[in-house]
């Protein structure tokens, strides 16, 4: 997910195309997915045809369908994206639910993968043992994957069971701290690509162990999942360690919440869209909040964003969703966003924003 935003959020060419949509994870649900793709593919030819010239529009949706071909819709979540333009054909699927569009632009459409990342719950769940070592990775209460590269590690080299190295407790731990340490630098090779915190699932006496050998500790939870899990099933351990990652997520989303509120009181709060995209070209944002599922199409006229309705969709000059070109904006002079819950925004119309001064 990381890794996908890293490589599109910054292309701006003619012509980028986001297919968003929402999927399936079970049969026969996941069936219908590929009908849904189909019409949105149609949607987005319709669209090109109207405003760019045949053969460009032919080209596209022909590296369109190429790619809805590689699709194993049985391999679905709960969405997926495909980027398309001339130089890109590249798809993503994301553990939230969207809304489904078609979004055709100067640049793709990542606001869908900026909230899976920030809204949504992303973690590891490193399941420790002494002897053995699963990796994990969740959102929310899901499973995402389990890794199966360089996990599962097995202790064969370091750990002993006979009784003369037992017995010498000095000599025991420092091989149980050799495993650890091993463990650590290859979950920080996976984190490198995609940076989520880590929650632990180990016995009460290993945790601290790990923490004293642990490279990046501010990514690791304080919390942990306190028993030997190692044989059981991904989505048991999964549907645990959520309880504890809700808790921890919870108080972070209040965090932000006061946030704004003291925000609101010191006069660093801004709700008018024109008023934000203006500052935030000056530098002057910090922090984006916009309510999960607010879009908004408009233009951009006289040096004024003019909010518009669907039906002008055939309007060369359309912004498919404003929201999702300001937080890329603001993303690119290193401010950040904050996606509440419908309802949380409702008297700044969904939308506001957070002035560095």
């Amino acid at each position: 997910m990381n890794t996908t935003l890293k490589k599109i959020k910054n292309i701006f060419s003619d012509n980028c195309i986001s297919i968003i949509m929402n999927t399936h994870r079970t049969k026969p649900d996941y069936l219908k997915d590929a009908l849904q793709l189909k019409n949105l593919i149609k949607d987005a030819e319709i669209r090109l045809l109207a405003d760019t010239g045949k053969k460009t529009a032919q080209n596209l949706i022909d590296k369109v369908q190429a790619l809805a071909e590689q699709i194993d819709h049985s391999h679905n979540l709960e969405s997926l994206i495909f980027f398309v333009n001339e130089n890109v054909a590249e798809y993503t699927r994301l553990p939230i639910q969207v809304v489904d569009r078609v979004v055709i632009d100067n640049t793709f459409a990542t606001r869908d993968l900026v909230r899976a990342m920030h809204y949504e719950a992303n973690y590891y769940v490193l399941v420790l043992s002494q002897e053995k070592v699963r990796l994990i990775e969740a959102s929310n209460d899901k499973v995402v994957k389990e890794y199966s590269k360089p996990f599962p590690m097995e202790n064969k080299q370091f750990y002993s069971r006979s009784k003369p190295e037992s017995s010498i407790a000095s000599r025991q731990s420092n091989l149980i701290a050799e495993f650890f340490n091993q463990v650590d630098k290859e979950l920080n090779i996976i984190r490198q690509s995609n940076p989520l915190p880590v929650l632990i699932c180990t016995v009460e006496e290993n945790y601290p162990e790990y923490i004293k050998i642990a490279d990046q500790k501010q990514s690791i939870y304080e919390v942990f999942l306190n028993k030997n899990r190692i044989l059981e099933k991904d989505h048991a351990i999964i549907s645990e360690a959520w309880k504890l990652v809700e808790s921890h997520t919870i108080t972070q989303n209040n965090k932000r919440k006061s946030e704004l509120l003291k925000a609101v009181t010191e006069n660093k709060f801004l709700s008018d869209t024109n008023e934000i995209w203006k500052a935030i070209i000056e530098g002057k944002i910090q922090t984006l909040f916009i309510e999960q599922g607010l879009f908004q199409p408009a233009i951009i006229e006289n040096d004024e964003i003019i909010y518009v309705s669907d039906i002008q969709k055939n309007n060369n000059e359309l912004i498919d969703d404003i929201y999702d070109e300001l937080i890329e904006l603001n993303m690119s002079y290193g401010g950040d966003v904050v996606f509440l819950p419908k309802g949380e925004l409702t008297k700044f119309n969904g939308f506001g924003a957070i002035t560095r001064y």
